[in-house]
């Protein structure tokens, strides 16, 4: 079987998290005792366009450095007066240059919601996510098996955080949908070539019940790419490279809000 650029990382962290001594209960505790989440999912669904979740990507393992000096505080606050719903940002440090720190700043410097992009692989990365402020975690349907994807999703109800449950295919899709996610992202980016496929989200789009909340994510290039998404059904589009690295990230965030 081809190894994708995701086993890598995925190894990563796996690794680490084998090597974590601290007990869940005490981390569901912790998140438990924390300020009520912001609302991620009903940001997006409170949004009457096409939401935007603007993210914040220093890298890519595949581009390199995009904007690996960007202040995540100001880029937080460009965004929300660009329009955007709601924020991503990258906790991965080896792989993507992100932080928890860029996290908090971010969040701190604005009002909206925001997801953790990071590569959940135990049960206590969900409750990390809580504790250090997040609205909602990534779970990568490929990099989980069924009863990890439903026993997470379990544990963000009871902790009170929301799920962007990520798919690539419709294999994926009906894992997914049986594991119980109401917030469903597809994947544009092929996991073994990492090249983008502008069709799939539009393939995909009518397969997502309406009643869920559907996401388009990776390969958003303008504002024709966001009517196309709009036009099969999305309800949000997460968008990182596009504005990581326009000139002025909040008019190119206003020019994706289509109605």
């Amino acid at each position: 079987m081809t190894r994708t650029y995701l086993d890598n990382i995925l190894d990563f962290h796996r690794a680490r998290a084998s090597a974590d001594a601290r007990v869940l209960e005490a981390l569901v505790d912790e998140a438990l005792s924390c300020a009520p989440p912001r609302g991620f999912a009903n940001a997006i669904s409170l949004t009457p366009h096409l939401a935007v979740i603007a993210e914040i990507k220093r890298r890519s393992p595949s581009k390199g450095d995009l904007n690996a000096d960007m202040d995540a505080s100001v880029m937080a606050m460009n965004y929300q007066l660009g329009g955007a719903s709601c924020l991503s940002v990258l906790t991965d440090e080896p792989h993507f240059g992100g932080s928890v720190a860029d996290l908090q700043a971010a969040r701190n410097a604005c009002s909206l919601p925001v997801i953790r992009k990071d590569f959940t692989v135990d049960a206590r990365d969900l409750c990390d996510a809580r504790i250090m402020g997040a609205d909602c975690v990534l779970l990568i349907a490929a990099a989980l098996s069924s009863e990890e994807l439903s026993d997470f999703l379990a544990l963000a109800r009871r902790i009170d955080i929301d799920a962007l449950v990520e798919v690539h295919d419709e294999t994926e899709l009906a894992v997914a949908l049986d594991a119980g996610a109401n917030l469903i992202g597809v994947n544009q980016r092929d996991l073994v070539t990492f090249q983008v496929d502008q069709e799939r989200a539009v393939r995909m789009g009518s397969l997502i019940p309406s009643h869920l909340v559907k996401v388009a994510e990776s390969g958003v290039r303008g504002r024709d790419d966001a009517v196309a998404l709009r036009a099969a059904g999305y309800d949000a589009v997460l968008v990182g490279e596009h504005l990581v690295t326009a000139d002025d990230p909040a008019r190119a965030l206003t020019e994706l809000c289509v109605d």
